[in-house]
């Protein structure tokens, strides 16, 4: 898979819950991931990637990239609600830093464990050896982007973007502050496409591509896109009122409008073109990503904001980022080890996969947050969390 969080994202809670929960947005965590799996049960059932070799009706699932798009996205929208609704202002680097290491790191660590235990004791990742000392060490330190190991998860590579953005997120918010949106996310995309366009020509520029430069220039779009819900310092002008409300009901056709040109461009060119300029099609697509998340703050449309908000999407959305951390050993297990040696290989294999990988891989993703993701959310340090666990075992002793 691409080097999803997002990557990521994601899959990041975000500052959001901190200050009201956005109806919609846990929908689209949860669907992004679970697309994630069904692009890995594809990957292992149809070789000759980035090539469709699948069924017409499956060639989508050959795009799970575009899911780690939405988490950056999304990641930077989520990380900016709070600021955005306090004049831009974070609450102190330190703090927000730290914040972010107790709600990203345990989770990460917990399965990049797992993943370890099963690539050296059931199977490896396809195409990558058994995970070696250096393996550990890099993607311990979440620089698994900059330098080359065995990688245990086909889904780690995004999470080093997503923390490397961190690191940048509280520059990106005070250029904002002191010169404006434009600027920053002007700023931020003429750097981005710079690399972009000199890296096939100076081999020093290439180096940065490795970072996947393109995401600094989406988890922008996603923090711009936080400003809808800035408290306006014209609020009292009436004019001004309206022109808003024009502005937020125009929204969802904005984002339509800027989303069609990505489809047509992959329905023209194919899916190895699609693969080999996925830096520029991303940037392509991050607009109409960010677009979106603003219409849907605002609560439209109705109709998709009500179906994201339902029950079951909100609690796939819940224990999404466990579910992008811990999916891909197990889909490989799937594949590889039940499904290939029984199953004729193509349609059959897949379909099969799909029936036992993805609720296999819901079940563990759900066991898995309540034990490494969700109590670090619920408490927000070491004495808090020690205090829950101690309640908890006070409870069942009585």
């Amino acid at each position: 898979m691409a080097p999803t969080a997002p990557a990521a994202g994601a899959a990041v809670a975000g500052r959001a819950r901190e200050v009201t929960r956005l109806a919609g947005l846990d929908g689209i965590r949860g669907l992004a991931a679970l697309f994630v799996v069904l692009h890995h049960c594809w990957l292992l059932s149809f070789p000759g990637y980035p090539a469709d070799t699948g069924p017409g009706w499956a060639g989508w699932l050959l795009y799970g990239h575009f899911a780690v798009v939405v988490f950056i996205v999304l990641s930077g929208f989520s990380l900016a609600v709070s600021p955005a609704r306090a004049e831009w202002r974070l609450g102190g680097v330190r703090r927000f830093l730290r914040r972010r290491a107790w709600r990203i790191l345990p989770p990460y660590w917990a399965a990049l464990a797992m993943s370890l235990v099963i690539a050296w004791t059931v199977v490896p990742q396809p195409g990558e050896g058994p995970p070696t000392a250096k393996s550990v060490l890099v993607y311990g330190l979440l620089v698994q982007d900059l330098f080359g190991a065995p990688s245990p998860n086909g889904a780690f590579w995004s999470i080093a973007v997503e923390a490397q953005l961190y690191l940048v997120f509280p520059i990106m918010l005070l250029v904002l502050r002191r010169y404006g949106a434009a600027v920053m996310l002007g700023a931020v995309t003429a750097i981005v496409v710079a690399i972009g366009a000199l890296a096939p020509h100076v081999a020093a520029v290439d180096l940065f591509m490795r970072l996947t430069p393109q995401f600094a220039a989406l988890f922008a779009a996603g923090i711009v896109a936080a400003g809808v819900l800035a408290v306006p310092r014209d609020r009292d002008d009436p004019e001004a009122a309206r022109r808003r409300a024009r502005w937020r009901a125009a929204l969802p056709w904005l984002a339509l409008a800027a989303a069609v040109p990505v489809p047509v461009l992959i329905a023209v060119n194919g899916s190895v073109w699609t693969v080999a300029n996925f830096f520029w099609v991303d940037l392509a697509l991050g607009p109409a990503v960010a677009l979106l998340l603003a219409a849907l703050a605002t609560g439209r449309p109705a109709v998709l904001v009500r179906l994201l908000d339902l029950r079951p999407l909100r609690r796939l959305g819940s224990f999404s980022y466990s579910l992008y951390l811990t999916h891909a050993p197990l889909v490989v297990i799937v594949a590889q080890l039940l499904v290939a040696p029984r199953v004729a290989p193509g349609v059959p294999a897949f379909l099969v996969t799909l029936a036992v990988g993805v609720p296999l891989t819901l079940a563990v993703a759900w066991a898995f947050a309540a034990a490494f993701e969700l109590p670090f959310q619920r408490h927000r340090g070491w004495a808090a969390l020690r205090a829950a666990v101690r309640a908890r075992l006070a409870r069942r002793r009585a």
